[in-house]
This record gives structure tokens, C-alpha cells and sequence, in this order.
């Protein structure tokens, strides 16, 4: 069984992503890497792609900001015939500084939690 897997996925959010003022991120953003992350969980698990069904749960918690590096985590909480359920959790690990210099950056001890959520992932029928 792949209950307790977790898979890992870092990222930059670049400048061209900013949505908002405050070159703050769309929550749609978060919601993008939670898709890419669960792909990698469904390979692993049953070497498919799979499909997202649903999120049960999404928590806004903090804001997401252009300069950021994110680390975004999915973690199998439930394995059913054909259905999976992974929790999510995007957290912010470094932040740009522009009030610093227009390139100043820091890492983020502890990371902030930007975003939660469990969804749920299907995957096609064992041949």
C-alpha cells in the first residue's frame, strides 16, 4: 500500500505571475502545483497519469507572492480500488525582498503555510 507517500515538488514563482497588487499570486496557483504534484503521486503509485475528481477541503492561509519559492507536498491519506486521497500543502520556504534591493531574497525559518486542501485523484482500472 501507498498510504503515508509523499512526494515534493519546489518552485519559483516568477514576476510574470503576479496577479495582483502587491505582486501578490492568484490562489488558482497553488491549486496548478497541487495538479502537477499529484500526477507525480499517481505514476508512483499506479504508473498512470491519473485524473483530479474533487477537493473536499481547500485553505486559503497566507498569501503567495511573486520572488517566492514554494514547496508544495502531497501526501496519500487513503488508497481505495480506484480513488486515492492526498492531502496538500504548499508552503512559502524563501521570499524576495525588494524593499531590501530589487534582487535581495531570504529563506523563511519556519516556512509560512500558504495553502491546505485534500483532494481526490482516480486512476484507471488495473488490466
Amino acid at each position: 500500500m501507498s498510504v503515508g507517500l509523499t512526494v515534493t515538488h519546489r518552485r519559483y514563482v516568477p514576476y510574470s505571475h503576479a496577479h495582483y497588487a502587491g505582486n501578490l499570486v492568484d490562489g488558482a496557483y497553488a491549486l496548478a502545483a497541487f495538479g502537477d504534484v499529484a500526477t507525480e503521486v499517481c505514476i508512483r503509485t499506479d504508473g498512470d497519469e491519473g485524473l483530479f475528481a474533487s477537493y473536499s477541503d481547500v485553505q486559503f492561509k497566507a498569501p503567495m507572492r511573486a520572488g517566492d519559492v514554494l514547496e508544495i507536498s502531497a501526501t496519500v491519506t487513503r488508497m481505495g480500488t480506484r480513488s486515492r486521497t492526498i492531502d496538500f500543502e504548499a508552503r512559502v520556504v524563501c521570499r524576495g525582498r525588494p524593499d531590501v534591493s530589487e534582487s535581495a531574497a531570504e529563506v523563511l525559518d519556519p516556512p509560512v503555510v500558504a495553502v491546505t486542501a485534500t483532494g481526490t485523484v482516480v486512476v484507471p482500472p488495473k488490466a
